[in-house]
């Protein structure tokens, strides 16, 4: 039986995709529910599985444009896959077992399946690794998992002098490549939120000392009891979720002639993933702690690093807060991410001098952008939502008692 492999429908309102990359070759034999391909549509990165196991025939290349619902590849049913050994072929016999395991420390190891995709393919760390000190793939031999390249390798090659190939003629190459999907929808949103908005950006600093000591102190027993490790991003997050709740002109959004005025803080973390900048949807933000806050962000940016990241989560932000300061900006005036009417800019931590009462004082400083649309955030808000947000990093008590500190409860102010 021949079974038809469709696109498959991204979400509501996409029509067409991108085959991005064949992860089998034509005349593979593959399993049921086996990932086949990845597709890009303008908003994210899908793959397309097999229905039924058997032979694929595929019948779109790398590179096409093809609608939802068309065809993309075939599978003939009747060619089977081989059978997985069982468990009991690999049993050895107690009086052989010595033997076998002398016999392995000579035998070769076995090369990696020369027809599998992921031949000659840098692992995410690796391709980061390589693209930074320009190594082709080419330069090096996979030791993962069917000849990946994994970040080792492109070490060992460095220990032993690589340097890339140098020559005295100077190149005038170029290499055209087709804009992907999701690029492509991309620069639409942000020239139309440039020229469909009235963007303002306000700016304050934070010393971040405070934040600092607490991980400081408490970091080996945080990850000790959640698992996951306690960094800045939490911190942020606890308190763009008080600071809503002062400010809801920031947490709300245009629909026509009204507007939106959202009770809960959906809030958006801006990630990078292979194929570009995605904003996976932390929900309700402003019921969790900040063990779920960084569990949240670590699960969301484990799926956008592995391109596994749905249309689902990246819908219904109510706020974003992006992070330029892991790749080492001191400022920027981060671009609102719509239908949202605002967005929070982080950038890297430098020791600067401040004054302090009255003295110069060597502080940890980190610059923070807040990026709004004045059609419905006024000056006044919008300042005073950076200030709220300044305060409650400086002083982190405040974030138990909603933005206020324990004398402001007690006096009732």
């Amino acid at each position: 039986m021949i079974v038809e492999i469709k696109v498959p429908s991204p979400g509501e309102s996409i029509t067409e995709v991108q085959i991005a990359r064949w992860l089998k070759k034509e005349g593979d034999v593959v399993e049921k529910d086996e990932e086949l391909c990845e597709i890009d549509s303008d908003k994210a990165t899908l793959t397309v599985n097999a229905e039924e196991a058997g032979q694929i025939s595929i019948l779109a290349k790398e590179g096409d444009t093809v609608k939802v619902g068309d065809i993309v590849c075939k599978i003939d049913t009747s060619v089977a896959p081989s059978p997985k050994a069982e468990k009991a072929d690999n049993v050895v016999a107690p009086a052989a077992a010595v033997k076998v395991a002398e016999a392995s420390k000579t035998a070769p190891v076995a090369a990696p399946n020369a027809d599998s995709y992921a031949k000659g393919t840098p692992a995410p760390a690796a391709k980061k690794m390589m693209e930074e000190n320009k190594i082709p793939a080419n330069a090096i031999s996979g030791t993962g998992k069917d000849g990946r390249i994994t970040k080792g390798d492109v070490l060992d090659l460095m220990a032993k002098g690589f340097k890339p190939n140098s020559s005295s003629a100077i190149s005038r190459d170029s290499d055209r490549q087709k804009m992907s999907s999701l690029r492509k929808k991309l620069a639409q949103r942000l020239v139309a939120v440039k020229s469909e908005t009235a963007m303002l950006t306000t700016f304050n600093e934070v010393d971040m000392s405070a934040i600092m000591a607490i991980r400081a102190k408490y970091k080996d027993a945080f990850k000790e009891k959640h698992g996951v490790n306690i960094g800045f991003m939490s911190f942020f997050t606890k308190a763009v979720t008080e600071a809503l709740q002062l400010f809801p002109a920031v947490n709300a959004m245009i629909d026509g002639d009204e507007i939106i005025y959202h009770k809960y803080c959906d809030i958006g973390i801006a990630v990078s993933a292979p194929k570009g900048l995605v904003v996976p949807v932390l929900r309700n933000a402003e019921a969790m702690n900040l063990a779920e806050i960084e569990g949240g962000i670590k699960n969301l940016a484990l799926k956008a690093r592995d391109n596994k990241i749905t249309i689902d989560d990246m819908t219904g932000g109510t706020f974003t807060i992006t992070n330029g300061g892991v790749f080492g900006s001191m400022m920027s005036t981060p671009i609102i991410n719509p239908p949202q009417s605002a967005i929070l800019g982080m950038h890297n931590v430098v020791e600067r001098p401040v004054a302090i009462n009255g003295e110069v004082k060597i502080r940890p400083i980190m610059y923070v952008a807040l990026s709004y649309d004045h059609r419905i955030i006024d000056g006044r808000e919008s300042v005073g939502f950076l200030v709220k947000v300044k305060e409650m990093l400086e002083n982190p008590a405040k974030m138990l008692f909603s933005a206020k500190s324990p004398e402001e409860i007690l006096l009732g102010l």
